[in-house]
């Protein structure tokens, strides 16, 4: 049986409290490339009036990614660009980048996050929107690195003939970008490689909860 903690207000808690959830903690984070590879798989199937399912999509996306020479946090980041799609029906790009935030490098993030209204510079004037919205941010850093993205890796995406790579090719990628965080207010506390951890281990007594609260 789980070792609870017993406290029914947070403020109420007490340090072996948090060692109980603390135990808990290293195991559940090190499930996290698990979790997210089983709901981007929810996408499959979804064509939501598309020529490809959005799980053929996001496999495409990061085959090119790859294909292109891409390293490993780059094509994880256009694996999963569109993961957000189940949950953010109206803001998926903000989904996507809040899951990549602690993982993943400033210029990615950003990419991740913008990516929406890039995009739309292919599509935005058939639905009555600016395709231009993106020239608000001429200029910045990291405006380059996001129309490219999309020009090369995203757009082009939606080919039922294209080349699409199954998971399993990048599984060993989405485990080694998950492994450490690297921005993260819990970052201190826990200081260990993830991927290190066996399932079924035993969380330092430090290590946080994934507090909700």
């Amino acid at each position: 049986m789980t070792d609870r903690a017993t406290f029914t207000r947070m403020e109420a808690s007490t340090p072996d409290d948090w060692r109980k959830i603390g135990a808990e903690f290293a195991p559940f984070a090190r499930q996290l490339p698990d979790r997210l590879m089983a709901h981007l798989k929810v996408l499959e199937g979804d064509y939501g009036g598309f020529p490809v399912d959005r799980y053929t999509h996001s496999l495409q996306t990061a085959t090119r990614a790859l294909k292109a020479g891409r390293d490993d946090e780059y094509v994880v980041c256009a694996l999963f660009h569109d993961i957000g799609d189940t949950l953010g029906t109206f803001n998926h790009f903000d989904i996507a980048a809040a899951v990549l935030k602690p993982f993943v490098t400033e210029e990615n993030l950003w990419m991740v996050q913008h990516h929406g209204i890039f995009q739309g510079y292919y599509f935005f004037h058939h639905i009555g929107l600016d395709r231009n919205l993106r020239d608000q941010f001429t200029g910045h850093a990291h405006f380059d690195r996001t129309a490219e993205f999309c020009d090369l890796y995203d757009n082009p995406a939606f080919d039922p003939k294209g080349e699409t790579l199954p998971m399993s090719e990048f599984e060993p990628m989405v485990r080694r970008v998950f492994a450490q965080p690297r921005n993260s207010i819990y970052k201190a506390a826990t200081n260990m490689n993830l991927a290190d951890v066996p399932a079924g281990a035993v969380a330092p007594a430090t290590a946080p909860a994934a507090v909700t609260a």
